[in-house]
């Protein structure tokens, strides 16, 4: 009997779309020729998926899940083709398998994701099947799985699943994950992060290269006024500054109230929760985004 190797099942499944228990089969019966493996997935009706594989997939959702305990939280961005079909329920129930599986399986890559069992079934069968049923090309471009021992996840999705987002906060006492004060700062803070899009979370999480930059950048702008060299290093400074307040998300200002900063807001709901609350780190997926 020919041996079949899983470089050869993966080759036959990226060309046909069909899932891997199946291409496995029809490579065993094709005695390990590719286009023989080919044809007798066509007899079957499974690469009816082919042509659509390389097909763009422009459209698609972002889903979020948390755990029920909020201890663990996943991001997925699901693609198709069309606008339509991401509005579709059987795609938007299949784009929720697949988060849910990355929530419960934490899989360490795409092809790990792929392999994971649900409902009796791969994911990567999933998606072929939903390929076949709805007629457009499905694929998981990327996901995050993030967990934490002492705090916890919110997340929120904007734009009918074009944005999504997972803020990770930490505190001390348990009941502060229960408490509705934290529950609406929480969504306020996710919320800040889809509108004001922050670059990360605070001055100190810019990498120095990236700092080193912008202040070149604010020096050279600065040269240009022809003013003393002491008032051009004040100029780059205030530059420097408003980069910050820009783009650190701590420094922004808050979207419900721009005369206070998003840590004064975490400050306040401290104090109301007689906790110690802070932001430990987020995700934002925008539709299409790297």
């Amino acid at each position: 009997m020919t041996e079949i190797s899983a470089k050869l099942v993966k080759e036959l499944r990226d060309m046909t779309g069909a899932g891997m228990m199946e291409c496995k089969k029809a490579l065993s019966e094709a005695e390990g020729e590719l286009d023989k493996a080919v044809d007798v997935l066509r007899t079957r009706g499974l690469a009816a998926a082919a042509k659509k594989a390389g097909r763009a997939t422009n459209e698609g959702l972002i889903v979020a899940r948390v755990a029920d305990d909020a201890k663990s939280a996943a991001l997925v961005e699901v693609n198709c083709e069309t606008d339509f079909v991401s509005r579709n329920e059987v795609f938007a129930a299949l784009a929720d398998k697949i988060a849910t599986a990355v929530l419960e399986d934490d899989p360490t890559d795409l092809e790990a994701l792929n392999s994971l069992k649900v409902e009796g079934t791969t994911v990567q069968d999933l998606i072929t099947e939903g390929i076949h049923t709805i007629g457009e090309n499905i694929q998981v471009s990327r996901f995050e799985r993030l967990s934490t021992a002492a705090g916890a996840f919110a997340s929120y999705i904007h734009g009918g699943g074009r944005l999504g987002i997972v803020v990770q906060f930490d505190f001390n006492k348990p009941e502060t994950a229960q408490s509705e004060v934290f529950k609406t700062v929480a969504k306020d803070i996710a919320m800040q992060v889809a509108a004001a899009n922050p670059l990360a979370l605070s001055r100190e999480s810019f990498s120095r290269e990236l700092i080193e930059k912008e202040m070149d950048i604010y020096k050279a702008q600065a040269a240009e006024s022809g003013k003393p060299e002491k008032i051009q290093e004040q100029i780059a400074a205030g530059r420097m500054k408003k980069f910050y307040k820009e783009n650190a998300l701590v420094e922004q200002a808050f979207i419900k109230d721009p005369d206070t900063t998003v840590a004064q807001v975490l400050e306040a709901a401290s104090k109301e929760l007689g906790d110690t609350l802070s932001v430990a780190g987020f995700v934002r997926f925008e539709l299409g985004g790297l």
